[in-house]
């Protein structure tokens, strides 16, 4: 009788557990569920807000739909941006539910993630308005140079354009901090690193044309006649 007994505690012990755990898992499961609703609800409500707010006319002017739609995806930046928010209140919904479990290094891990999910929407909606902006630059120095007679308007537009996206690119990056810096200073340096190589190839194989291009946007004025005769 002892022997059984012996061989049952383990058993016992066991069972012990699962009915104490067991509570907490359907505790934790019902969280989720409650969840899971809440993000649905919210990144419904935030889609239609910014639809409300005409934000998706803004993407779609700033190319960013397109850009989406050339990856082969036929959602826009306000469905993207619902989806973000329906990851957070879900990020948060698994930390109370995982907390409810007792498991701490996961909540701590979650919470982590959860953290970066506001950084993610503030770099996502500068894309979007420094898209808008760069095209507006671009524009703005085309109908300039158009007005001023001068050539090339459309590639001094686009360069206008690019350098602005540029600039806002290390934004967004510089705001989600990943990788301490270290993407952004890579950017740079293979930035200076291109434009100095078009320089010195400009510069070197191009003198002529430069200086033809330079004749064409700044025709020279014709001076006064010599009447030294």
């Amino acid at each position: 009788m002892q022997d059984i007994d012996v061989l049952l505690e383990p058993l016992r012990g066991l069972l012990q557990q699962l009915g104490s755990w067991l509570p907490r898992l359907l505790l934790a499961t019902v969280l989720l569920l409650v969840g899971w609703l809440l993000a649905k609800g919210f990144r419904f409500s935030v889609v239609k807000a910014l639809r409300a707010l005409n934000f998706h006319v803004l993407s779609e002017r700033a190319g960013i739909d397109g850009f989406l739609q050339q990856g082969g995806s036929d959602k826009d930046t306000a469905d993207l941006i619902g989806w973000v928010a329906f990851a957070g209140v879900m990020l948060a919904a698994l930390i109370v539910a995982f907390n409810s479990l007792g498991l701490t290094q996961v909540t701590e891990l979650l919470g982590r993630v959860l953290l970066f999910v506001p950084r993610l929407l503030v770099a996502m909606l500068v894309l979007v308005f420094g898209s808008y902006f760069a095209r507006f630059a671009g524009q703005a120095v085309q109908s300039f140079c158009r007005g001023a007679d001068i050539s090339d308007a459309e590639v001094l537009g686009r360069c206008m354009q690019y350098g602005v996206m540029v600039f806002v690119v290390l934004l967004a990056v510089d705001h989600l901090d990943i990788g301490g810096g270290l993407i952004q200073q890579t950017f740079l340096i293979l930035l200076g690193g291109a434009v100095v190589a078009l320089a010195l190839a400009f510069g070197i194989g191009g003198r002529d044309r430069a200086a033809a291009l330079i004749e064409r946007w700044f025709p020279r004025k014709a001076g006064p006649p010599d009447h030294r005769a």
